[in-house]
């Protein structure tokens, strides 16, 4: 009856054009949702990127501390006589100011903090690509001189914002291959690597600010005094420790060595004081002390062993069983600078050893 009454049919017949319409309408915004998010999308990669490069800007532009180490290295403002490159204990043993004064050369510690002989490497490679060679290296030896990094780096936010060195760059991508991702995606190394946030102080840099200096000539000394650690490890350890030598450990020692040998560096391989009763928990000290003989006879490089100086037998110069406190490598460096003040530093340094608490 409403068909016939005419109702029923327009009713029908304009449905489907509604739908149509709305359809349509459906249809023409769909395009101006995709813009509009290609936009936000445009505008967040956009803001990420400034970020990113303000902290990077920023972390450049501090001159204490660390990343004034990092940046007087990149930026070729030292151009020492003599170079100190090594890990922590390199950086916490050898004061600079100290060698300076004895010598009458200028002097500069580029020691790594909790880095292994692969950094060490890169670090000194960088180093080499900014600045005039040093007439002498002295560099700091270790238990693990024969180890490289396993499971990432110490510290990974440190080497962010110089991921376009290539030694650096090279280096993290053998222990890390997705270290691409902190060089090519804005923020990535900051928010996913940058343990320590240094993306603060890289922003507050970018205005201006440093932090408090810590590190001269970037030696780093440490006011710290010895704990009970030492005791607990002993007891952990009672068969003692061992520190394996790693076949790539090797190999990049002798890159080390070969690396200054080709620009006719004169290299001092010093083992630098290590607490006496930590040397005898060691069970495979000897053989590691074969290695370092093996691979100075075959570059032609001397050693200076400090195991059995004074220095290594009060605990009172120490912090930790392997770093010296303030004090003690204020002794150490008066030792080690008038010894080479006596020396040809400009030939070849005489090869030293301590025995029994004298020098021979």
């Amino acid at each position: 009856m409403l068909e016939k009454a005419g109702i029923a049919r327009p009713m029908g017949r304009n449905e489907p054009e509604e739908r149509g319409g709305a359809a349509k309408g459906e249809l023409s915004e769909a395009p101006h949702g995709v813009a509009r998010l290609a936009c936000f999308a445009g505008v967040v990669l956009l803001l990420a990127i400034l970020l990113d490069a303000l902290i990077t800007c920023g972390l450049r532009q501090i001159n204490t501390s660390s990343f004034g180490v990092w940046n007087r290295i990149v930026d070729g403002k030292i151009n020492a006589d003599i170079l100190i490159s090594g890990s922590s204990r390199a950086l916490t043993h050898y004061d600079p100011r100290i060698i300076e004064e004895r010598t009458g050369l200028t002097a500069f510690n580029i020691g790594l903090n909790g880095s292994q002989t692969d950094m060490q490497v890169a670090r000194l490679k960088t180093y080499l690509r900014h600045n005039k060679k040093p007439l002498l290296l002295i560099q700091n030896l270790d238990l693990f001189s024969f180890q490289t990094t396993h499971g990432g780096v110490y510290d990974p936010g440190q080497y962010v914002a110089y991921l376009e060195e290539p030694a650096i760059y090279a280096a993290l991508a053998r222990i890390d291959p997705n270290v691409w991702k902190a060089r090519v995606v804005p923020l990535y190394g900051y928010a996913a690597e940058d343990l320590r946030f240094s993306w603060i102080s890289g922003a507050m840099g970018f205005f201006g600010w440093n932090p408090p200096e810590d590190h001269f000539l970037g030696f780093r000394p440490r006011y710290s005094a010895w704990t009970e650690d030492f005791e607990r490890f002993k007891a952990m350890n009672p068969e003692g420790v061992r520190f394996e030598i790693e076949a790539e450990g090797v190999s990049q020692m002798e890159e080390l060595l070969s690396l200054c040998k080709d620009q006719a560096i004169k290299v001092l391989l010093v083992y630098s004081p290590e607490y006496m009763e930590m040397q005898a928990l060691t069970t495979n000290r000897p053989q590691i002390f074969k290695r370092f003989d093996e691979l100075t006879h075959r570059f032609g490089a001397s050693v200076w062993d400090y195991s059995s100086s004074p220095t290594s037998a009060r605990r009172e110069n120490f912090y930790n069983s392997q770093h010296l406190n303030a004090e003690g490598a204020m002794i150490f460096s008066n030792d080690l600078a008038e010894r080479l003040a006596a020396d040809p530093v400009l030939g070849r340094p005489a090869v030293r050893s301590y025995s029994k608490g004298k020098s021979s």
